[in-house]
C-alpha cells in the first residue's frame, strides 16, 4: 500500500506548487533602496512591504505574479522567484500620482490646472498644533501669516485678497466643507491638496473664489497591520523683543517731555526705584511643548480600519497660558460585495482653551515700577500719570487672574458614505456629512487691592469693587449631503471621466452669553467683603446663589441659519495622453440670496513631450496648460443681505399716544448676488536632465466682478455689487534632485510668487472704506495705509514760517513736518495719501534636503518682500503716558539733532497722527525649519520586532532677518485692515526632539 501512495505522490508532485518564503530587494533606477514598497502576491493574496534597505520577504508560490507598487513610481509585475531584484522606474515628476480634486480623484498628469499635493509625512513631525502653520513657504501662491499664540488660527490667503469680507480658503476634510481645520491632528493627515486655478475651483461654486485646501486623513494600507507611535517634546522661547527704554532712559525721556511741555519735573521718582523689564516679567521662559500620537491600522480583504489618537500640551509665551488638545480619528471602509462599499470617517476634538494674554501692556508699561510690593503682599499700581488707568499691572493680569477663565471646545466631524459600482464603468456614491462644534466657557472677575505709591494707600484695582461671573455657549451645526454619479471609460485613445452631482449644505448657529455681578459690598469687622462671589469654579454660573445680584444679570443671544442647494458636473478628457480638456459647471441656490448663480470653468493642456517631433535627450516632459472660469464668494458682513431687518424709526403721535415706528435697516436690493471672480491661468510644467530638474511657471489673473459692499451715503444705505478688485502675478516653482552615489543624495527646491493687487472700482469716484490707518479706494491696493508723508522735522522757527501752514493740530519746532501733497500751501486732511502697501511684491520659500546613509538634514526658508507694516505702538498718545522705544533717545532736541525722530512731546497728538513715521519695512527672510534625523537600520530593528524607527531634532523659526521694530514682521487681519502691528505676539523659536516608531 505504501508503494502505491508513493507512486501516486510522485505523479501529482509536478502539478502541485507549495507556497514558500520568497526574499528579494527593491531599488529605484539609480540603485537606491526603496522603503515602504507594497508587494502583493496576486494568487496567494499575501502582502508585505520593504524595510529601510529595500529588502522584503513574502510568502508566495514559485512563478506566480508579484506586483510592486509605490507612490511616485511605475507599477512593476514580476514572477515570484528566490532573490528577486526589482527595479522601479520613477514616474516623471510623480505625474502618475493620484491627487484629490473636488468630489473625486484624478491623475495629476490628466489635469489642466495647478494642484499642489503635500504628503502627510512632510508636516506630521513639525511642532505645530495646526497643520496650516507648517505650510508657510511651501506652496507657491499660498500666503500663511502665523501667530505665536497657542491655539490660534493663521491668516491664510491664496493668490491675493479678493474681497472686503472674506479671504480664507474653503477647507474640505474627507469631503465635508468647513471654515477651519483646527480639529485635525497633523499625524492623521495622509495628504493635503491646495487648489488655486479655475479648472479645479469652479466645481465648488459660490465657495471656490478664495481657493480650496483639501485634507485627506489616513486609511489603512492594503494587507498591513501597523501600530505607529510618534512623539516630540521641546521648548519655546521669545525672539525679536522690541527695544524699550529702561528706568534710567525712561526718566531721561519723560523729563525731556515734561520740559518740552512746560511742566515741572515729576516729583515722585523717590517712590519708584525699580528697573523692570515687563516683557521678561510676564514671559514664560522655556515654555513647554509636547505631543503624543498613536495609530492602529489593519486591513483584510473586506475591511480596512485606521484609528489615530493624539494629545498635545502647549504652553504660551505669556505665563499661565496653556492649550490642551485631544484628537481622535477613525476611518473604516467595509467591502460588502465586490462592487459595494460602506465607509465611515470620524474626527473628534476636545480642546481646553487658555486665557490668552499678550505683551501689549508689557511693552507700554513704565519700567520704574516694581511689579509686586513684598512688604505689603500686594501688587503695585502704575503711576496715575504713566498709564495706571489704561494699562493696569501686567503681572497682576497674568498671575492674579490665572485660572479665572475656563473655555472648552468640543467638535465632531463625521462622514458616512456608500459607494456602488455597476455596469463596469459607473460609480454611484452617496454621503451624509456633519460638523458639530460646541464651544462653551465661564469665567470670573476677581477684586484686588493694589498699592498706589503716590497716595500711599491701598486702592481697588481698576476701580473695580464688584466680583463678576461670565458664561457663554456657542453651538454650530453644519450638515451636508452629497450624491454623485461618475462614469469612467477608455475608447481606443480616448479617455473620459464624467461626474454629475447634487449636494445640499445647511448651517445652523446659536450663541448665548451673560454676566452677573455680586451684591453691593458688605465689609465685616476684618474688612472682608462677605458678598463677594467665591473665587472657585463651582460658583461661576449666571444663577450663582446666594451671591449673584439678579438685578445685574445681563444676557444676550444670537442665531442664524442658511442653506445651499447645488447641482454640479465635470468632464475630464484626454486623447492619447497628450491632449487634455477639463470642464466643470455648478449651480448654487442659496437661502441668503434671491437668485441662483452659475459658476463654470474650462481648461486645456497639451503634453508636447509626447509628440514625435519633440524627442530629445534633455527635456523629458513638457506640458503647457491654461484655464478660465468663474467662482463665487458667498460672504457679507451679515447674513441674508437681501432681507434687511427692521430698526427703530421716527415715532409719531396719534392723539395722546406716542407710537414708535419701525423701518428697514437699509434699502432692499433684489438684484444682489454673490461676488463672482473671473480667473485665468496659463503656464507650463517641465522636467529635464534625467528628471533631475523640475520646473513649473504659471501666470494667474483674478478679477472680482460685482464686489459686494455696504454703501452708505448721505441719502441712502444698501448692499450692492458695486466694485472690482484685480489680483495677478506669476508663480515659479523649481526643484533639483541628484544621487551623488549610493550613500549620498540631495534635493533643492524653491518657489516664488509675485502679487499685484488693485481696487479697480468702488461705487462712485472717491467712495472709500476707511479703517484707520487703512483706506480702501479705487486705484490703490486694498487696505493701503493712509496718512501723511513726513518730510523731516521742523528745526527752527524760521523753518516753521517758511513751510506750509498746518491746520490739523498744534505743532511747532521739533515736530514732524508733513508734506503738502496737493500743493495748496496748507497742511490739511486732504494731504493724506497712500503711505504703504501691506500686500508684498512677492513671497517665496526654498528648502534643501541632504541624505547620507541613515542620516538626513532638512532646511526650510520662507520670506516676503516689498510690503510695509504699520507700527501702531510706541508713537506717543494724548491719553496716556506709555513707555518709550529706545529709538526716542535720538529725538530732536535742538536744531540739527534729528530730522526723523520728533521731539518728545505728545501733548497735542500731532506726531502720533498716521504718517510714514509709523510705516516700517515688512520684508523678511526666516529660517523656518531645521531638522536632523536618523533612521535606524532594518537589521538592528528586526531584533526588536520593529518595522521602522526614526529619531529627530527639530528647530523652528531659528533666525529671522528683518527691518521692523516689533516682535515679528508678519501680521494678519481682516481684508480691509491687515499688516498692522498692535504690539503683537512673538513668533517663538521652538526646539523639539522626537521619535517615530512603527511596529
Amino acid at each position: 500500500m505504501r508503494q502505491i501512495l508513493l507512486f501516486i505522490s510522485l505523479l501529482i508532485l509536478p502539478f502541485v506548487s507549495f507556497s514558500q518564503e520568497i526574499k528579494g530587494n527593491v531599488v529605484d533606477d539609480q540603485g537606491n533602496p526603496l522603503i515602504g514598497v507594497t508587494i502583493h502576491a496576486s494568487q496567494s493574496d499575501k502582502y508585505t512591504t520593504t524595510d529601510f534597505d529595500g529588502n522584503f520577504a513574502l510568502e508566495a508560490k514559485q512563478g506566480e505574479d508579484v506586483v510592486f507598487t509605490f507612490i511616485g513610481f511605475e507599477t512593476l509585475t514580476m514572477k515570484a522567484a528566490q532573490n528577486m531584484q526589482a527595479v522601479l522606474k520613477e514616474s516623471v515628476t510623480q505625474l502618475e500620482d493620484v491627487v484629490m480634486i473636488g468630489y473625486g480623484t484624478a491623475k495629476k498628469r490628466d489635469l489642466t490646472g495647478s494642484i499642489v499635493s503635500i504628503k502627510g509625512e512632510e508636516v506630521a513631525d513639525k511642532p505645530n498644533n495646526n497643520v496650516l502653520n507648517s505650510l508657510q513657504g511651501k506652496v507657491a501662491g499660498l500666503q500663511v501669516v502665523n501667530s505665536g499664540q497657542p491655539g490660534s488660527e493663521p491668516d491664510v490667503r491664496i493668490r491675493g485678497t479678493i474681497s472686503l469680507y472674506q479671504t480664507k480658503p474653503l477647507y474640505v476634510v474627507d469631503g465635508i466643507f468647513t471654515d477651519n481645520i483646527d480639529f485635525i491632528n497633523p499625524s492623521d493627515i495622509a495628504s493635503l491638496e491646495v487648489l488655486k486655478d479655475p479648472s479645479s475651483l469652479s466645481v465648488f461654486g459660490a465657495r471656490g473664489a478664495n481657493g480650496v485646501i483639501l485634507v485627506t486623513t489616513k486609511r489603512a494600507k492594503t494587507g498591513e497591520t501597523l501600530i505607529n507611535y510618534n512623539t516630540s517634546v521641546g521648548f519655546k522661547s521669545i525672539t525679536g523683543q522690541p527695544d524699550m527704554a529702561n528706568a534710567s532712559q525712561f526718566k531721561t525721556l519723560y523729563e525731556m517731555q515734561r520740559e518740552n511741555q512746560g511742566i515741572a519735573p515729576y516729583s515722585y521718582y523717590n517712590l519708584y526705584a525699580a528697573d523692570t523689564d515687563w516683557v521678561d516679567t510676564i514671559a514664560n521662559d522655556n515654555a513647554l511643548f509636547y505631543n503624543h500620537n498613536i495609530s492602529f491600522s489593519n486591513s483584510t480583504e473586506n475591511n480596512k480600519i485606521y484609528a489615530g489618537f493624539g494629545y498635545s500640551n502647549e504652553e504660551g509665551l505669556v505665563k499661565n497660558e496653556l492649550y490642551k488638545k485631544f484628537t481622535a480619528n477613525l476611518n473604516d471602509e467595509l467591502t460588502l460585495k465586490k462592487n459595494l462599499k460602506l465607509g465611515l470617517n470620524l474626527n473628534f476634538l476636545d480642546a481646553r482653551l487658555p486665557r490668552l494674554g499678550n505683551f501689549t501692556s508689557a511693552i507700554n508699561s513704565t519700567p520704574i515700577v516694581a511689579p509686586y510690593n513684598n512688604a505689603l503682599g500686594v501688587y503695585n499700581q502704575l503711576p496715575t500719570e504713566m498709564g495706571g488707568a489704561q494699562l493696569g499691572n501686567p503681572l497682576l493680569e497674568v498671575e492674579g487672574k490665572n485660572g479665572t477663565q475656563l473655555n472648552r471646545d468640543t467638535r465632531f466631524v463625521a462622514n458616512v458614505y456608500a459607494e456602488l459600482k455597476f455596469l463596469e464603468h459607473f460609480t454611484l456614491r452617496g454621503a451624509y456629512l456633519a460638523d458639530l462644534d460646541y464651544n462653551k466657557g465661564r469665567g470670573y472677575t476677581p477684586v484686588f487691592n493694589v498699592y498706589a505709591a503716590e497716595s500711599d494707600d491701598l486702592t481697588a484695582y481698576g476701580s473695580n469693587l464688584l466680583t463678576k461671573v461670565n458664561q457663554y455657549s456657542n453651538y454650530k451645526q453644519n450638515l451636508q449631503q452629497d450624491y454623485t454619479l461618475s462614469y469612467k471609460n477608455t475608447f481606443g485613445k480616448h479617455n473620459v471621466t464624467l461626474l454629475a452631482g447634487h449636494t445640499r449644505y445647511e448651517e445652523y448657529f446659536s450663541a448665548m452669553s451673560g454676566t452677573v455681578s455680586q451684591y453691593a459690598p458688605n465689609y465685616n469687622a476684618d474688612g472682608v467683603d462677605t458678598n463677594q462671589i467665591p473665587n472657585d469654579p463651582r460658583w461661576w454660573y449666571l444663577n450663582v446663589f446666594p451671591y449673584g445680584d439678579p438685578t445685574t444679570r445681563l444676557s444676550n443671544s444670537s442665531q442664524w441659519d442658511r442653506a445651499t442647494l447645488s447641482y454640479l458636473g465635470r468632464v475630464l478628457y484626454n486623447y492619447d495622453g497628450k491632449y487634455m480638456v477639463n470642464a466643470s459647471l455648478r449651480r448654487d441656490d442659496s437661502s441668503e440670496i434671491r437668485k441662483a448663480q452659475n459658476f463654470w470653468a474650462v481648461g486645456a493642456a497639451w503634453e508636447i513631450s509626447k509628440e514625435n517631433f519633440f524627442k530629445n535627450d534633455y527635456v523629458s516632459y513638457l506640458k503647457i496648460k491654461g484655464s478660465i472660469g468663474e467662482q463665487g464668494n458667498q460672504f457679507t458682513s451679515l447674513h441674508y443681505p437681501t432681507y434687511p431687518l427692521y430698526v427703530s424709526g421716527q415715532s409719531a403721535v396719534f392723539g395722546e399716544n406716542l407710537v414708535p415706528a419701525n423701518i428697514l435697516a437699509y434699502r432692499v436690493n433684489p438684484n444682489l448676488k454673490w461676488e463672482t471672480v473671473f480667473s485665468k491661468e496659463i503656464g507650463f510644467e517641465a522636467t529635464a536632465f534625467n528628471n533631475k530638474l523640475s520646473l513649473e511657471v504659471n501666470y494667474y489673473d483674478k478679477t472680482t466682478d460685482g464686489l459686494l459692499a455696504y454703501i452708505t451715503t448721505s441719502t441712502d444705505e444698501f448692499y450692492g455689487n458695486v466694485g472690482e478688485v484685480k489680483n495677478n502675478g506669476f508663480e515659479f516653482v523649481a526643484s533639483w534632485k541628484n544621487e551623488v552615489n549610493d550613500k549620498f543624495n540631495y534635493s533643492i527646491s524653491g518657489n516664488l510668487t509675485t502679487m499685484n493687487n488693485k481696487v479697480v472700482s468702488l461705487y462712485d469716484d472717491g467712495f472709500d472704506y476707511f479703517s484707520n490707518p487703512t483706506r480702501t479706494i479705487a486705484g490703490q491696493p486694498i487696505s493701503s495705509f493712509y496718512g501723511y508723508i513726513v518730510e523731516g522735522v521742523y528745526q527752527t522757527e524760521a523753518d516753521v514760517l517758511l513751510s506750509p501752514t498746518s491746520n490739523v493740530g498744534n505743532y511747532g519746532v521739533g515736530d514732524l513736518k508733513f508734506k503738502d501733497v496737493n500743493g495748496d500751501g496748507i497742511i490739511t486732511a486732504d494731504d493724506r495719501t497712500y503711505i504703504g502697501n501691506p500686500t508684498p511684491d512677492f513671497t517665496y520659500g526654498f528648502s534643501a534636503n541632504l541624505n547620507y546613509n541613515n542620516w538626513s538634514l532638512g532646511l526650510d526658508f520662507q520670506g516676503v518682500y516689498g510690503n510695509e507694516v504699520y507700527r501702531n505702538w510706541g508713537n506717543g498718545s494724548t491719553y496716556a503716558q506709555f513707555n518709550y522705544r529706545t529709538a526716542r533717545l535720538n529725538a530732536w532736541n535742538g536744531p540739527g539733532t534729528s530730522n526723523w525722530e520728533p521731539q518728545v512731546n505728545d501733548a497735542s497728538g500731532y506726531n502720533s497722527m498716521a504718517s510714514t513715521y509709523m510705516v516700517e519695512d515688512g520684508s523678511y527672510l526666516r529660517l523656518r525649519n531645521v531638522q536632523l534625523a536618523y533612521n535606524f537600520n532594518a537589521s538592528f530593528l528586526d531584533k526588536l520586532s520593529i518595522k521602522s524607527l526614526k529619531m529627530f531634532l527639530n528647530a523652528q523659526n531659528m533666525v529671522t532677518w528683518r527691518n521692523n521694530s516689533g516682535f515679528t514682521p508678519e501680521f494678519g487681519g481682516s481684508p480691509t485692515q491687515f499688516g498692522v502691528d498692535n504690539g503683537s505676539y512673538p513668533i517663538p523659536v521652538i526646539t523639539t526632539v522626537g521619535l517615530n516608531v512603527t511596529f
